[in-house]
């Protein structure tokens, strides 16, 4: 096998993922850094194809220094990439001084003799940084599923194959000249290395995108679009795992059941618009309010529920909380000149209950608000029972 023969595979490799990149960037908004790993994988091509212009030239300084450049760029693509998949900002100083050390090391690199170690490890460390900054920026986002341990795991090892170039050339032995390189053994090792490399990366980035793609759509298929919270499938899929986990454990749960009060005059009044700025209103109210372990839940309409782990008695004063703040609540910047009012209802996982049963009773308890004159909380019947234990939860208001 052909160091030729070699770059050839890597122009395709580059060719195919630069291509694919780029599909995923114009078919999937969600892949935020598609765009650049496609740009980064051009450049790739762009290399190779400077690696086979090399052996031709009489002067192989500028086109060597070229090289040096664009894969350092392509590297720099990459890392933009995939911090930008990554919600993470790519670190711009550590970018920036390893561009400036590069730049200033030519003059250095390639005055020094062309099969010298030292030559060798100034031509990988701008690379074998660049990588490390990428493996830095996966770290640094905190994702520690399989698939980004894998790609941190990836971007160590290849940092770390830059490094050991120089050593296989001085163990294999390398060129005299730059033109000479696709003829070396050398050249053969180090192109099947980055063979290897450039596929496993982009697979395990690949991958990365199609999973975080296919929770950020099963997210929004169990997501209300107009106030952020959980639609109906999402609160039931949802549900059924804390319902499943407060009896493995023995914790409390409660259930509480909402309802907007009088919302078709709200809609009849000021408009269907003014009414979806109360739905988001109170969304949010429910929100900021029920804590990080609830889950909340816009049923339908006007129809909310809010499922968190505490007991009936924390359950009652998180309602008592978004009932009272709601009333007292001036909405002029609502464009609603008049205040909004919702019932609760309230009700408590019993033993053998199923997430059916709960609903229908903090149902049950909602209706008899509404009947009692609304803007009222109201407890499932035998929520209060003396054997009914009261256990303190931190999350909701007091």
């Amino acid at each position: 096998m052909t160091a030729a023969f070699v770059l050839a595979i890597n122009l395709s490799i580059s060719g195919i993922f630069a291509v694919a990149f780029a599909v995923v960037a114009a078919t999937n908004r969600t892949a935020r850094g598609a765009r650049w790993l496609a740009f980064g994988y051009a450049m790739g091509i762009i290399n190779v194809l400077l690696e086979f212009a090399l052996p031709m030239q009489s002067d192989p300084t500028p086109i060597a220094i070229s090289i040096f450049l664009v894969f350092l760029l392509a590297l720099t693509f990459c890392l933009i990439g995939v911090a930008r998949h990554y919600n993470a900002r790519p670190p711009r100083m550590a970018v920036t001084a390893i561009w400036i050390a590069s730049i200033l090391a030519i003059p250095i690199i390639f005055t020094l003799t062309y099969n010298t170690p030292a030559r060798g490890l100034l031509y990988q460390l701008p690379y074998a940084a660049m990588q490390s900054v990428i493996g830095f920026t996966v770290f640094r986002s905190h994702r520690r599923q399989p698939l980004d341990l894998l790609f941190l795991a990836l971007n160590g090892l290849a940092a770390m194959l830059y490094l050991v170039k120089p050593l296989i050339g001085s163990m294999v032995g390398t060129a005299n000249a730059p033109q000479g390189y696709m003829a070396s053994l050398y050249a053969v090792i180090s192109q099947s290395i980055s063979s290897v490399m450039l596929v496993a990366l982009a697979l395990v980035v690949l991958l990365v995108m199609m999973r975080d793609t296919t929770a950020e759509i099963m997210a929004r298929s169990e997501t209300d679009a107009l106030s952020g919270v959980l639609n109906r499938r999402g609160f039931d899929a949802h549900a059924e795992r804390m319902l499943t986990e407060a009896r493995r454990d023995g914790a409390p749960l409660t259930l509480i059941a909402a309802d907007l009060d009088h919302f078709k005059t709200i809609n009849d009044s000021f408009g269907h618009a003014a009414g979806d700025r109360v739905i988001v209103h109170f969304a949010a109210l429910l929100g900021r309010l029920a804590g990080g372990d609830a889950i909340i839940s816009r049923l339908g309409g006007e129809e909310f529920a809010v499922l968190a782990p505490c007991d009936v008695a924390e359950g009652r004063r998180f309602a008592e909380a978004v009932r009272d703040r709601l009333s007292g609540e001036p909405l002029a910047k609502l464009e609603i000149d008049r205040a909004v009012t919702a019932s609760f209802g309230v009700a408590q996982m019993m033993p053998g209950d199923s997430l059916f049963d709960l609903s229908r009773r903090a149902d049950a308890a909602l209706y008899r608000a509404k009947a009692d004159g609304r803007n009222r909380v109201n407890l499932a019947l035998g929520e209060l029972s003396p054997v009914q234990p009261l256990v303190p939860v931190g999350n909701a208001p007091r």
